[in-house]
């Protein structure tokens, strides 16, 4: 199982590379929809549809809105001449950020909370929309950011978020397992610790920290930028508890088998849905200062 997370890594990781920092703009929007529509497929599995011909239906859903928004906001005319960021795509953003606060109770609240709305589909796919969607704008978002004047700032944005999401995972991950005592969610994932969540939020804030230095941010606008982190951080710990929840409540261990030693596409950016569209929220407030 190691050596297969390893080799798997081994390949996506230039892939990612390439993708964010050498992919044009039209093509990026195009490669980033194929990976929130096999998120998609995959999320239809949590919502109890078995027979391909459903799961492929709502696949095809996503894939319309994704079109609506691409033909509303191409990826070239998300940020205004002014440098700031069209209002409508800001307000899905605010929309989203309301759906993870209502995620992190439904988090907090299981499995008292499951019967609202874990016997039918609609708010399970309704759940999906809302998480999945979002996450596409936002790569949009941040990779076009500044594109006329530095075409790898946007690409830069992306992989702080993707560092935030990753030093955090590490972080709790080697925390949890030297010093884990108290469980964080033992009915959601009970190999969570408090001690991880914590241990996860200082290695995100020392990722920050490094970046701000090696790229001469201002000190004054440090501490700002940790507690931001913090903020971020903490949330893309809630969209990995969310699929969690999700998985659990069907009966199951990963949420697809397309990435040997890895599970499936939403077992590797759980944590990026609700991290990306905060950040890029936060991004766009702090533009707009």
């Amino acid at each position: 199982m190691l050596k297969q997370r390893i080799l798997t890594s081994a390949v996506l990781a230039p892939l990612a590379l390439l993708l964010v920092f050498y992919t044009p703009l039209a093509q990026f929007s195009f490669i980033a929809g194929l990976i929130v529509l096999l998120g998609a497929w995959e999320w239809s599995a949590f919502m109890g549809l078995s027979a391909k011909r459903a799961r492929f239906g709502y696949t095809t859903l996503v894939a319309l809105i994704l079109s609506a928004l691409h033909l509303h906001w191409p990826i070239e005319s998300l940020w205004q001449s002014s440098g700031q960021l069209t209002a409508d795509a800001n307000y899905i953003f605010t929309l989203s950020f309301a759906w993870w606060i209502v995620a992190t109770i439904l988090v907090v609240k299981y499995p008292r909370m499951s019967s609202a709305w874990s016997e039918g589909i609609v708010l399970r796919g309704v759940a999906g929309l809302l998480t999945l969607v979002p996450l596409w704008l936002a790569l949009n978002t941040l990779r076009s950011a500044h594109f006329a004047d530095e075409h790898h700032f946007g690409s830069t944005l992306i992989m702080v978020v993707l560092g935030i999401v990753w030093s955090a995972d590490i972080g709790a991950y080697f925390t949890g397992k030297n010093f884990g005592k108290r469980k964080l969610m033992p009915k959601v994932s009970p190999n969570k610790t408090i001690e991880g969540l914590l241990g996860g939020l200082a290695t995100s804030v020392v990722f920050v920290v490094v970046f701000c230095y090696f790229a001469a941010v201002p000190k004054s606008l440090w501490a700002v930028y940790a507690g931001l982190t913090i903020f971020i951080a903490l949330f893309s710990a809630i969209g990995d508890l969310l699929e969690s929840m999700f998985k659990r409540e069907v009966g199951l261990k990963d949420s697809g088998s397309c990435l040997p030693g890895h599970g499936g596409i939403l077992d590797r950016i759980d944590s990026l849905t609700a991290a990306a569209p905060i950040f890029a929220l936060c991004y766009a407030w702090t533009v707009t200062l």
